[in-house]
């Protein structure tokens, strides 16, 4: 197992003490640190005084056109030996049994790359708010999560907080090196395998882990942000189609129907259909709320609102479509930007 880190001492321990949890099927957990200076490294040693499975390898220095955690995936493969790589991130609380389901769901759909979507807890309302209708955008444009190993390479997704491939697999194309420079490492890597003809799976990981990614809402909107566009796994074109799309099926309905009913005072048989088509969208939207509802722990009576959080959600997609992080967890990535 893999486990990047830089500065997690507030957010590992959870963590750590589920993976200490798991059973036989867990060999290893490398936690390859990039010279954190918040105690990170003294947590991941009091967990390997418990279990010795847990290591700590520090990161070599950041190469140009390198993510940081991408750069630390890259080493930690290159430090490890097991046929499978599950890579997880430190905001994680897996329960025990994660690696054996995981490489059970993998053997049995006989795909050697899948990753898991998590169970989203200790959400604000707020949070819960915009977070399930950036979530939305998502299942919009690349569909749900199920087996997936035979959707189209560009609609392919991937979660990177729990992340499994077979070892030779990575390898045989490029390891994590084709994701170098990607703020969606995840999806990037998964696209880039899939159009390479391997099978890659998404599966609903809810039972697996727990995720609280991120710390308010405006954490939220700068992390989530960055990448919910998927730029680096998507051509300009289609992220320009994506967007359009997002308005008028997502975006849209919402206002055209208020519109409507505020203000037309004598409906035309076009102006019917017009209200017809918005209200059956406003009805697959809502359809699609009920859909991801398994995916929260708790939900909010603000989560049942979020539909009017939908263009906000598609602002964010457009402006992470227009714009390129300049930093990332207090690394300047301007090589990375202008590359």
């Amino acid at each position: 197992m893999l486990l990047p880190t830089l500065n997690e001492a507030k957010r590992l321990q959870p963590c750590l003490e589920g993976l200490m949890k798991q059973g036989p099927s867990l060999r290893e957990v490398l936690v390859i640190d990039g010279n954190s200076g918040d105690g990170t490294v003294e947590r991941v040693a009091d967990a390997s005084a418990r279990d010795p499975r847990v290591r700590v390898v520090q990161e070599p220095a950041l190469p140009n056109g390198w993510i940081g955690k991408v750069w630390a995936l890259q080493h930690g493969l290159e430090q490890s030996s097991s046929a499978w790589v599950l890579n997880v991130d430190a905001d994680i609380e897996p329960v025990p049994g994660l690696v054996a389901a995981a490489l059970e769901a993998a053997e049995e759909l006989d795909v050697p790359v899948v990753s898991f979507s998590p169970l989203f807890s200790s959400q604000t309302p707020a949070e819960q708010w915009l977070q399930a209708a950036l979530l939305i955008t998502l299942v919009y444009r690349n569909g749900a999560v199920g087996a997936r190993a035979t959707a189209p390479a560009h609609r392919v997704m991937a979660n990177g907080q729990c992340f499994l491939a077979r070892r030779d697999v990575l390898t045989d194309h490029g390891g994590f090196a084709p994701a170098r420079a990607s703020f969606s490492d995840d999806v990037t890597l998964a696209r880039h395998l899939a159009r390479r003809g391997v099978r890659v799976g998404f599966l609903d990981g809810s039972r697996l882990f727990r995720v609280r990614a991120y710390c308010s809402l405006g954490q939220m909107w700068r992390e989530w942000g960055r990448s919910i566009d998927l730029k680096d796994a998507t051509t300009r074109w289609q992220q320009l189609v994506d967007i359009a799309f997002l308005g008028l099926v997502q975006g849209a309905p919402i206002p055209v129907l208020v519109s409507l009913l505020l203000g037309v005072d004598r409906w035309s048989a076009q102006l019917i259909v017009l209200f017809g088509v918005n209200a059956v969208l406003l009805g697959i939207r809502v359809a699609m709320l009920l859909g991801i509802a398994s995916a929260y722990e708790v939900r909010r009576w603000t989560y049942f609102f979020s539909p009017l959080a939908d263009p906000i959600a598609i602002l964010r997609v457009l402006l992470s479509t227009l714009t390129r992080p300049r930093q990332w967890r207090g690394r300047s990535y301007a090589a990375v930007m202008n590359r």
